[in-house]
């Protein structure tokens, strides 16, 4: 989904561009056989940099823009759509831990979790390492098993597009998550001024809202490109940014 919307945004001012799936995009990045590879910030900082201590989201970004291989370079990342792992909780357990996921401090021993399998997911929380969650075969599962009490929290992301309505997602004030923003990279010298234009837009007009939308729209059958393509003329580049 996230590589379609930035084809768009380069077709938008007028530049070719496709989209390849590949089981490396970053290795066809470094070798030049791919020019453009959009990631999530902390991911991304993970594969460059597995130490690095980073946890806020410009925090992270800096960091990454350190440790980038060299020929590759970092276009501007989202500063209000983000797709880091968050806890998901009852409206009661919201209610009693106070809404954020700093309240985990406190039950670090006692909370039990649960997740899916594929999830993407901290093994800790600030100082808390977190024990193994109980895991389920799919969200739908995992949420059933959060609204009958049969764990008191569930991992999901902030950008997810089935977090049920009943469901309350704990906030990170204090980033203790690390964050997920999305970004471009990009091999360096190889754009032109006008296509890492293109690229830096995404980064003015995306929401966290209009991401996880857009994937709810993919997950019911829409195709990738079709669903950025309507997004960007409802959001079209270079208005008002």
């Amino acid at each position: 989904m996230v590589a379609n919307l930035y084809a768009a945004a380069l077709r938008f001012y007028g530049n070719p561009a496709h989209v390849e799936v590949t089981e490396d995009p970053l290795a066809e990045l470094d070798t030049g056989e791919i020019r453009v590879v959009p990631g999530l910030t902390g991911r991304l900082l993970e594969r460059f940099a597995p130490d690095a201590p980073a946890r806020s989201d410009v925090q992270v970004y800096r960091t990454l823009l350190s440790v980038l291989p060299e020929g590759i370079a970092a276009g501007d990342y989202t500063t209000s759509a983000e797709d880091k792992p968050a806890v998901a909780v009852t409206e009661r357990t919201a209610a009693a831990w106070g809404g954020d996921v700093s309240a985990l401090a406190r039950r670090c021993d006692g909370a039990s979790f649960g997740a899916v399998a594929s999830a993407p997911r901290p093994v800790s929380v600030g100082t808390c390492t977190l024990g193994r969650p109980r895991e389920f075969p799919s969200d739908a599962s995992m949420f059933d098993a959060l609204a009958a009490g049969r764990i008191e929290a569930a991992w999901t992301t902030t950008a997810a597009p089935d977090v049920p309505s009943d469901v309350v997602v704990l906030s990170d004030k204090t980033s203790l998550i690390r964050a997920e923003n999305l970004v471009p990279l990009y091999r360096r010298n190889e754009l032109t001024e006008s296509q890492v234009l293109a690229l830096n837009e995404i980064a003015g007009v995306l929401d966290t809202g209009s991401l996880a939308d857009m994937r709810r729209q993919v997950a019911e059958g829409a195709s990738p490109d079709a669903v950025a393509g309507r997004w960007l003329d409802e959001h079209p580049l270079g208005v008002g940014n």
